[in-house]
């Protein structure tokens, strides 16, 4: 079987306040509400750079914040989730082919790399949503990965802490696990014979 991991917040946590140390949580919530962080960021995953997204964003003082988290991008990817790096290893061992999609800005995909150089050798076919400018839960996305490794989506397993990712990669044909913890994913390989 073929194993596809999503990479943010199941098998490195990504927090993107923190890559505004100089704010406290509560001030680098209201900065990224009163910005549209979230929407500046999808454009990030579907390939845009942060220069051409920071035109958005009228107030200097708030572009300037913005353009000061590609800088900073490793402090909100420091902490791996280990044990989901455990339960791919287990995977890996039992033969199933692992590989990953992930909606990640193409700018900051080597800072990744850098932070988690496992994320550089863990996978026979990784797809970046900013390398290749299409997001999950597109269709495009999954169609691709299927397409550079060969493989029907009925062969393959998603696992993605969206829902929506999680319904997309269903509607394309592969099964998928919403994923909350390593120990619920555990659970959810064990049931379908994977571990």
């Amino acid at each position: 079987m073929n194993i596809v991991f999503d990479i943010g917040n199941v098998l490195v946590r990504w927090d993107a306040r923190a890559a505004f140390p100089s704010l406290d949580p509560a001030a680098a919530d209201a900065f990224m509400d009163r910005i549209g962080f979230a929407a500046l960021n999808l454009r990030g995953d579907h390939g845009e750079s942060w220069a051409e997204i920071a035109t958005a964003i009228a107030d200097q003082d708030d572009r300037a914040m913005f353009l000061s988290y590609l800088p900073n991008y490793g402090l909100a990817i420091a902490q791996p989730i280990e044990g989901t790096w455990a339960l791919m290893e287990r995977l890996r061992d039992r033969g199933h082919a692992i590989h990953a999609i992930t909606n990640w800005s193409a700018e900051t995909w080597a800072t990744g790399v850098a932070t988690h150089p496992r994320l550089g050798t863990s996978f026979a076919t990784t797809v970046v949503s900013g390398q290749d400018c299409v997001a999950k839960p597109d269709a495009a996305i999954f169609a691709l990965l299927c397409e550079r490794t060969g493989v029907a989506p009925d062969a393959c397993v998603f696992i993605d802490d969206s829902e929506r990712n999680v319904a997309g990669a269903r509607a394309f044909g592969m099964d998928a696990i919403r994923f909350t913890t390593p120990e619920a994913l555990e659970s959810a390989l064990a049931e379908r014979g994977l571990l």
